[in-house]
């Protein structure tokens, strides 16, 4: 067969997200960190009443409408956002205007397996620093790896915790190259690291509707930085690429922060009481700021704990990876939910359905 394409691209393995099931499949998902609420009422009305001749043509290249309803919710200047297809898509911008082979990409792990997808596909050099067991920033190595890029998420998927505001200000004193702060789950934490941008010229914040807003299957994140930083990611983002239907939604989302916080904190608490039921049957459960709980099974038998669950419908996130495959990630559901996870749980415990040896 002709080798189509770039030797980078044939050799990296591809990024695979967490298992999707049809909407009508009655399963218990709790492995891709979504919200499980509806979004604001308010979006189904901009729905209802989305006039169709704005499909002919094409959408605001800057998601003007959305932006203002951000600056607006934030108290950020206009000119301080950019909007993107999912942060993930802003991720990638950030890495075409500033990856390429010779530079470094650097991040602390475990952390968002998207970040090494991303610096192959530009076939720039991966630095993956590792996490101290306690989830402290191993700041020290991150200053000295000066990347082109230094990929920070916090709170930090999977292990739920938040990285001290002075580490990152310290990060970014030091460093000569752009430091992105993924933010993603910040709508579930207690601080947020916003002020950075407006401190230093080489930071941004990326930030999704996906989580807090339940929004997941619109595709709509933002990021806030210097407008000179922003000039050079307007270089190289798709010409059109928040849609217009998107762009209303969002909107109409950022507009009700009351039905935002109103899901928070009911997923906060939710957290609180899955978290005390969990460490009842014996797991070890880190502290979130995040809709998920990273956890340990006592027997360690995580891998078939995830598959136990899964043939009883209930689907949680299992990473075969280092420091990681002897855990389960588990996204906050409704209380209803939560509690069939705890009895299902708890039947396997009580009954030893599990192989202890495993």
């Amino acid at each position: 067969m002709t080798n189509y394409f770039r030797s980078n691209i044939d050799l990296m393995p591809p990024y695979i997200p967490s298992e999707q099931i049809e909407p009508s499949t009655k399963i218990i998902k709790l492995n891709s960190n979504e919200n499980p609420y509806p979004p604001s009422p308010k979006v189904t009305e901009v729905l209802r009443n989305f006039d169709g001749e704005l499909l002919r043509r094409y959408p605001n290249a800057f998601a003007q409408e959305f932006r203002q309803a951000v600056s607006q919710a934030l108290g950020v200047p206009v000119d301080w956002i950019i909007a993107g297809n999912g942060s993930d898509e802003l991720l990638s911008v950030v890495m075409r205007a500033c990856a390429e082979p010779g530079r470094k990409v650097v991040y602390p792990v475990p952390t968002y397996v998207l970040y090494r997808t991303l610096t192959q596909i530009q076939a720039a050099e991966i630095v993956e620093i590792p996490y101290t067991e306690d989830y402290r920033l191993p700041l020290e190595e991150l200053i000295a790896a000066n990347g082109s890029v230094t990929f920070i998420a916090s709170p930090n998927s999977p292990s739920g915790h938040m990285v001290p505001i002075e580490d990152l200000r310290k990060l970014a004193t030091h460093l000569s190259g752009i430091l992105a702060l993924d933010e993603a789950y910040v709508d579930f934490a207690e601080g947020n690291a916003l002020d950075l941008t407006q401190e230093f010229e080489n930071v941004i914040s990326l930030r999704t509707l996906s989580k807090g807003y339940s929004l997941a299957g619109i595709r709509l994140g933002f990021a806030i930085a210097n407008p000179k930083l922003l000039s050079a990611l307007y270089k190289v983002k798709d010409s059109y690429n928040v849609d217009a239907i998107a762009c209303a939604v969002g909107a109409a989302a950022i507009n009700d922060q009351t039905h935002k916080h109103t899901c928070i904190e009911k997923i906060k608490a939710s957290r609180k009481k899955l978290a005390s039921e969990l460490k009842q049957l014996g797991f070890r459960v880190w502290d979130s700021q995040t809709n998920f709980l990273l956890v340990q099974p006592r027997a360690g038998n995580a891998e078939e704990l995830f598959q136990r669950l899964k043939e009883r419908k209930i689907l949680v996130r299992y990473f075969k990876q280092p420091r990681l495959d002897d855990k389960l990630r588990i996204t906050i559901g409704t209380n209803e939910q939560n509690k069939i996870l705890i009895e299902t749980l708890s039947f396997l415990v009580k009954y030893n359905t599990i192989d202890e040896s495993h």
